[in-house]
């Protein structure tokens, strides 16, 4: 996310969807499974209600748009925006959402008014954060949520050993710095937000599908693929 990382994302903008399947190939899943495991995550955190409104969403890190189409479809009200640093990965994002706003993220701020969103995600974004930024942008997404409004990080789980592996084996992610939960929460306490809490997620491969039900009763037990970190502004 940082101006350096920018050219690394604009370099695979083209070939992003076709390396992330290939990373992820021992799921036996698409990688539109996990983006939309996310969005049902949030749904369902929020409640019934919350995909009637008419809210304002951000897709923070949103790169390619991927997670956009499963946003527009569980949030059919929904005002979404989605925000890069990669002007290239916009460009594709655009093709594939024309009804969504796009914003180029520069210079460490987010150009969206205070308090302005009802809601927002970023799903697999912060490892790619330099360390020392990830403060800085969890404050900026601090101030554009409205009083109240949820804040979620998706993140890959660095005690589950196969997400390592999908990690190491990524063009992309090779210079990848895995969060782990301690820092998550922290980065969202330091930032002023409130209830910050964890649920590790995504538990079962493809061909054990049929224990995915239990999966949101597993949430305390650090053996998911991955996990999020949720806290309100």
């Amino acid at each position: 996310m940082s101006q350096e990382e920018k050219p690394q994302f604009d370099a695979y903008a083209g070939s992003y969807d076709a390396l992330h399947k290939g990373s992820i190939k021992t799921s036996g899943e698409e990688p539109a499974y996990f983006a939309e495991y996310k969005i049902k995550y949030i749904a369902d955190s929020l409640g019934a209600n919350a995909t009637k409104k008419r809210l304002s969403v951000l897709d923070f890190g949103c790169g390619i748009g991927n997670s956009l189409p499963h946003l527009a479809r569980v949030f059919p009200n929904a005002e979404l925006r989605g925000a890069d640093v990669s002007s290239e990965s916009l460009q594709v994002a655009r093709q594939s959402n024309p009804q969504v706003e796009f914003s180029l993220l520069t210079d460490g701020r987010i150009p969206l008014p205070d308090q302005s969103q009802d809601l927002v995600m970023a799903a697999c974004v912060y490892h790619h954060i330099p360390p020392g930024e990830r403060q800085l942008w969890t404050k900026e997404i601090r101030r554009v949520l409205k009083p109240g409004a949820t804040f979620f990080i998706f993140e890959h789980n660095p005690l589950n050993p196969l997400t390592r592996h999908a990690v190491r084996s990524c063009e992309f992610d090779e210079d990848a710095i895995l969060l782990s939960r301690k820092e998550s929460l922290s980065l969202l306490s330091q930032a002023g937000m409130k209830d910050a809490s964890i649920d590790y997620i995504v538990f079962f491969p493809r061909f054990l599908s049929l224990m995915r039900p239990f999966e949101r009763h597993l949430g305390w037990l650090p053996l998911g693929a991955q996990y999020v970190a949720y806290a309100r502004a």
